[in-house]
């Protein structure tokens, strides 16, 4: 199992906001706009990113962090047998990732997710 990035997710009540800081103040640069969730990358090195969602629109919760990884279904069986949360099951969602959310023992909820080929 690789691990391909890490992101962290921040929930917004005010998206235009959240999107001006982080373009104006830090530099980043809008990657992804879905209305719901936006993604932001550093120009400069790629894999730093940042998420802000105002409410997930696929899912019962907001996640904490996502952790992209090359093989989704392993990780979810592996959170399965460890008796771990399933928050949100695992789903192939129609913008091309396959994903689940799970608690972790701190109370996070972690979007787990693939990037699905085609």
């Amino acid at each position: 199992m690789a691990i391909q990035r890490v992101v962290p997710d921040f929930t917004s009540a005010d998206p235009a906001a959240s999107a001006g800081f982080y373009s104006d103040v830090l530099g980043f640069e809008l990657a992804m706009d879905m209305g719901w969730i936006a993604t932001f990358v550093s120009p400069s090195h790629p894999t730093a990113q940042v998420t802000v969602m105002s409410k997930d629109a696929t899912a019962p919760v907001n996640p904490d962090a996502s952790i992209e990884v090359d093989d989704v279904d392993e990780i979810y069986a592996k959170a399965r047998a460890g008796g771990f949360e399933i928050v949100h099951p695992l789903t192939d969602e129609p913008w091309g990732v396959r994903r689940f959310f799970v608690r972790d023992p701190n109370g996070m909820v972690i979007n787990v997710m693939s990037h699905l080929d085609g």
